[in-house]
């Protein structure tokens, strides 16, 4: 269930929204007249498969007013126990609506200074951890994954067509992974790196089950976001691993070996685009999309063009792995 709060002007508006709020079939609903006489506070319970369509109710009401707000509480229990519709088992399940959806990904799409130095941070663990060929260090830097969040709020963009946000959270990827290579480069140029660890060298193989593992977990995440279960996530940072690819590039390139910071690169780039259109597809299937239909026509133009770029890199990046042979396991140099 959901508590929906409406403060808005009183007047013609009002009218408009509470019947919108009467016609939604709520599970209770109240009217507070603040001390402001011209204002009116709407409590409105919902369960949770009508909070979507009340909200895009009250927000299409409320499109040419201004002065208002609209604040969407999640309730864990209530009493006495609100009866579920015979046709909706779920309903005791949370299922997030698009707005808090976008805003939790939001989050991710910050370029801010706690943003960089996750990455930095994760980039020296996974570049200790690769060297040292030990997996804890490696899954410690998985677990960490600052890169999941601008991949998630690039896909939610694509899907609702909001461009501030696909700009916002590319920005924010591209500079993320910008980040680890130079830093991993730093420590590739004055760390010596030992070619005989196995955490180091399968870094630099790339196999087509990698492409069914990356688009699993960019599916998962987008579904954990949807239904409300973001500790699920935790998981999902392991199976998408992008920070240690993208250390073992700079520490490839850093120590002399460009060909196998090459395939390091590739791995790092096809984890990337599986993860962006599965959890682009993914969103799209929950019925994620826009509210209005300029933004519906927006959203579907982003989704086409994501889905056909990146359905592009994967064919190219499958022929180059088939063509190239980059799937056998790779031979220490020298």
């Amino acid at each position: 269930m959901r508590r929906i709060e409406i403060h808005l002007p009183a007047g013609e508006t009002y009218d408009t929204v509470l019947r919108a709020v009467r016609s939604s079939e709520p599970i209770d609903y109240s009217v507070i007249e603040p001390e402001q006489r011209d204002r009116r506070i709407i409590n409105v319970l919902m369960r949770d498969r009508s909070s979507q369509k009340v909200v895009d109710a009250i927000h299409t009401a409320l499109a040419d007013t201004k002065d208002w707000r609209l604040t969407i509480f999640a309730i864990e229990a209530s009493l006495p126990e609100v009866e579920t519709d015979k046709d909706e088992p779920g309903e005791r399940s949370t299922r997030a609506i698009r707005e808090e959806i976008l805003s939790d990904v939001s989050e991710g799409a910050l370029l801010d200074r706690d943003f960089l130095l996750l990455v930095a941070l994760s980039t020296i663990v996974a570049a200790v951890g690769l060297n040292a060929d030990s997996a804890a260090g490696v899954i410690g830097a998985m677990v960490i994954a600052p890169l999941l969040g601008p991949i998630l709020a690039f896909s939610m963009g694509a899907a609702l067509g909001n461009m501030t946000l696909l700009r916002k959270s590319g920005r924010t990827l591209a500079v993320g992974i910008a980040l680890a290579f130079f830093a991993s480069l730093l420590i590739g140029l004055f760390v010596p790196i030992d070619l005989t660890s196995g955490e180091l060298m399968n870094r630099a193989e790339v196999r087509l089950d990698a492409i069914a593992l990356a688009l699993a977990s960019g599916a998962a995440a987008a579904l954990s976001i949807a239904k409300g279960k973001s500790a699920v996530l935790v998981g999902v940072m392991v199976a998408a691993a992008l920070l240690p690819p993208g250390a073992a590039i700079g520490l490839f390139i850093g120590a002399g070996y460009p060909d196998l910071g090459a395939r390091a690169a590739l791995l790092l780039l096809l984890n990337v685009a599986c993860l962006i259109v599965a959890a682009l597809v993914t969103f799209r299937l929950r019925g994620i999309g826009p509210r209005g239909w300029l933004e519906q026509k927006q959203a579907t133009r982003a989704v086409r063009i994501n889905i056909a770029l990146t359905l592009l890199f994967l064919v190219l990046t499958a022929v180059l792995i088939v063509y190239f042979d980059l799937g056998a396991k790779v031979q220490m140099p020298g």
